[in-house]
């Protein structure tokens, strides 16, 4: 595609896309049609934002942990948690 520019998202822009893909019961990939960018765009912009977490703390310091409020529960889980993992800690309390 010839003069085909490459988009330039802003800081503020990729924060509150990655914060809302972070969301739980997010569906990344229509959230990322919904903001009209693409779904391996904003998963990448997902992983450097959870891996740049776990870089920023110091070795041997405590990791920081997000904090999900869900139904009146709030979960504490390590930023590099897997989302098959998070996805069964949030379905148990869910059901519970």
């Amino acid at each position: 595609m010839a003069g085909h520019e490459r988009r330039r998202w802003s800081d503020e822009f990729k924060e509150r896309a990655v914060a809302a893909a972070l969301e739980p019961g997010v569906n990344v990939s229509a959230l990322a049609r919904h903001l009209g960018i693409s779904p391996p765009q904003l998963f990448g912009w997902r992983k450097v934002f959870l891996k740049k977490q776990t870089q920023d703390v110091a070795p041997g310091a405590p990791v920081p942990l997000v904090e999900i409020m869900l139904g009146g529960v709030l979960i504490r889980v390590s930023p590099d948690l897997d989302e098959a993992a998070l996805c069964r800690i949030l379905r148990a309390v869910r059901s519970a």
